[in-house]
């Protein structure tokens, strides 16, 4: 018997057949609440184990739905991540593989989760960061959600109002955005109870500036490392604004009729070259920009209370296959046309499919790449990664090959053993990789180190 058959069929049942049935087209449509933490480590939940920050909401949330342990995002950055989560395909098809500058963003040509859930009947709000593009075209409310509260860039301070909006209009004051977006995130769903919504609930929480508020500081007197120590408040304010949210929804008689997803938007920026806050990703080696374990697999969460039961899942999943379950729990069907790369993970949690998601799980990032394909992964990474001092390295690692099972540090190189699989798994990644395109921006991003630095002053010099 596989993982998922031992840690979660058991637990379902043919009860949760019975409720996916119920839970198919025509049988109503259930609000989806899609919460986005940014550049959180994975070690840095209750669920996985992390002892200095208290995350009751979290960990209830877990407690209550599907923990991922292979959860993944498709991209080791801020924006791409995003893009590739609410269009539903790899954001290297469309040429959004690093962070926009200036007036770029994501593609007006691509459709995004809130088109399609609007055309289907949802309200749809999304409240925090965007980060896919300031240009009028590319504001939130083009894109196909109705109400927007947040702001447009990658971050912004958590005390100055300047730069947040409702709508396209300033808001007058503000206090401390985290708290700000989970008050937002409650008044939208308590003024849409009586229609299905599509809520993005996307905060700037745990990327810098380093912001927290006082009184959360306080609530750590034993840490004396003050990056942490603000790094922690902060992560107890996403947790608290995350349980007024859930609350919000189980006191309005909503729980049973909410899909819930939670995810980070990359891993924490750990390594020297990076702007980091404090995060930890162990027992993973690597950081955001990385296309190792801690630059791109992240705390994973689904829960539908009454839908689907608690368990762990232990294949891989990517953050695209949110787009694809969300569809699928509202009863659209994806058409041909639309090329979604995601997975609709309902069947496989409710045990009506019992094989992997994915045959395999892509990535590409400037100079960077990686392919997963059961326990073998395949990568080239960002040297800075092997670094502790504040040296800078140039350029990418040559392709090394890890047996995740055995080895989730990515700590002993089997490429020497195993050739033919490196010859395999490489094939197979640049079969993939020639449906990409070039970046549509970015050069400066191809490298943390002096790669950067030449890419930078060569930009300068144009």
């Amino acid at each position: 018997m596989n993982t998922i058959a031992s840690r979660l069929v058991i637990l379902l049942g043919s009860c949760l057949l019975t409720a996916w049935a119920a839970a198919a087209p025509g049988a109503g449509k259930p609000n989806i609440l899609l919460i986005v933490g940014d550049d959180m480590g994975y070690a840095d939940v209750g669920f996985h184990g992390c002892k200095d920050i208290p995350t009751p909401n979290l960990d209830a949330l877990a407690a209550s739905g599907v923990r991922f342990t292979s959860g993944y995002v498709s991209g080791p950055y801020c924006s791409p991540t995003r893009a590739g989560l609410l269009t539903g395909r790899y954001q290297t098809r469309f040429g959004h593989e690093f962070n926009p500058e200036g007036a770029k963003g994501m593609p007006v040509t691509e459709t995004t989760l809130a088109d399609r859930l609007k055309a289907a009947g949802y309200v749809t709000a999304l409240v925090g960061k965007w980060h896919l593009g300031s240009q009028p075209d590319m504001h939130p409310q083009k894109r196909g959600f109705d109400e927007f509260f947040g702001f447009l860039g990658g971050s912004h301070s958590y005390f100055d109002r300047d730069g947040v909006v409702r709508g396209t209009e300033p808001v007058p004051e503000l206090d401390y955005t985290t708290d700000a977006f989970g008050r937002e995130a409650v008044s939208f769903i308590d003024r849409n109870q009586r229609k299905p919504w599509f809520l993005y609930l996307s905060f700037n929480a745990v990327h810098t500036p380093m912001h927290a508020t006082e009184d959360r500081l306080a609530k750590f007197p034993d840490v004396s490392d003050t990056q942490r120590k603000t790094y922690n408040a902060m992560m107890l304010a996403m947790d608290e604004a995350v349980g007024k949210v859930i609350a919000k929804v189980k006191d309005a008689g909503l729980a049973k009729d909410t899909l819930v997803f939670f995810i980070s938007d990359n891993g924490g920026p750990t390594m020297p070259g990076v702007t980091r806050n404090g995060s930890r990703n162990d027992p993973f080696r690597g950081s955001k920009r990385t296309t190792l374990e801690g630059g791109i697999r992240v705390p994973f969460l689904i829960s539908w209370p009454g839908r689907l039961n608690p368990g762990v899942f232990d294949h891989p999943v990517i953050q695209l296959d949110l787009h694809a379950t969300a569809l699928a729990a509202a009863g659209v069907g994806p058409q041909p046309a639309w090329k979604l790369e995601g997975v609709n993970l309902l069947p496989f949690l409710t045990g009506e499919k019992t094989n992997p998601p994915h045959d395999a799980l892509y990535w590409r990032f400037g100079e960077q790449m990686a392919i997963r394909m059961g326990d073998f992964k395949l990568v080239r990474y960002d040297r800075n990664a092997d670094t502790l001092t504040g040296a800078r390295n140039q350029g990418v690692t040559a392709a090394k090959l890890y047996n995740l099972r055995t080895d989730p540090g990515e700590s002993k190189d089997l490429s020497g053993e195993w050739p033919d699989r490196v010859k395999e798994l490489q094939a197979k990644w640049d079969t993939w990789n020639a449906g990409n395109i070039k970046p549509l921006w970015g050069a400066a991003h191809l490298a943390v180190g002096a790669d950067a630095g030449k890419a930078k002053r060569k930009k300068k010099a144009q």
